[in-house]
């Protein structure tokens, strides 16, 4: 059986090191070489046409997002499979959809790394389950605000509810009659789910439902 070629990128020489012994450990495993930079990931990479590339994120000298880009430009059979402390939108997001093919996070047993290279080489992901929780919260539809099934002219009123107003206040400022805006503020209270005017007002000003006055 052949063996999977890998490649190491990481910009720290203890983490290289690390990896790298547990990678020799691994009879189906054949350690191509190590890199210290994006950059430097690019030129191996095109030297030793490695299946799989442990790849760090934040390096000098060219950073792991761009590396996996370029990498995958000439060498698109590649599974990188992103080994990082990060987790943050602006580094997972723009990691996976430059082509990582798995995710992982440095506090990942040794077991799991290797796991995770096997799998590659069959095609199967890897996401660290902080990682997959935001891609699940990324796409999975949001929330419909209670607001949004206010009429135009009741997110009016709930406007000047936010401001304090009463129901003469209301009339006045929206040019409308007592009678109508006690209706309104009714159905306010029923579709909001809130007990009183005072709780309505709060809403308002936590989800910015304000109203705009001209200023002289």
């Amino acid at each position: 059986m052949d063996k999977i070629k890998v490649m190491i990128v990481d910009d720290h020489e203890m983490v290289r090191l690390g990896m790298k012994t547990y990678l020799l450990t691994e009879d189906r495993i054949e350690f191509l070489g190590e890199a210290s930079s994006g950059s430097e990931a690019v030129k191996l990479a095109k030297l030793y046409q490695p299946e799989i590339i442990l790849m760090d994120l934040l390096m000098e000298n060219g950073n792991g997002i761009e590396a996996t880009k370029e990498i995958l430009e000439f060498l698109p059979a590649c599974k990188i499979i992103i080994l990082t402390s990060y987790y943050d939108d602006e580094k997972v997001f723009p990691a996976i959809e430059a082509g990582a093919h798995s995710y992982l996070l440095k506090t990942a047993g040794a077991d799991e790394v290797i796991s995770a290279v096997y799998k590659a080489v069959k095609g199967e992901s890897v996401i660290a389950p902080k990682v997959a929780d935001k891609m699940m919260n990324r796409f999975r539809p949001q929330q419909k605000k209670l607001h949004e099934d206010l009429t135009a002219r009741e997110l009016d009123v709930l406007k000047c509810l936010g401001e304090g107003m009463t129901n003469q206040e209301i009339s006045e400022e929206l040019y409308i009659g007592i009678k109508t805006t006690k209706t309104h503020v009714s159905n306010i209270l029923s579709k909001l789910g809130v007990a009183d005017r005072t709780q309505a007002a709060i809403y308002a000003n936590r989800n910015g439902i304000l109203l705009n006055k001209q200023v002289d």
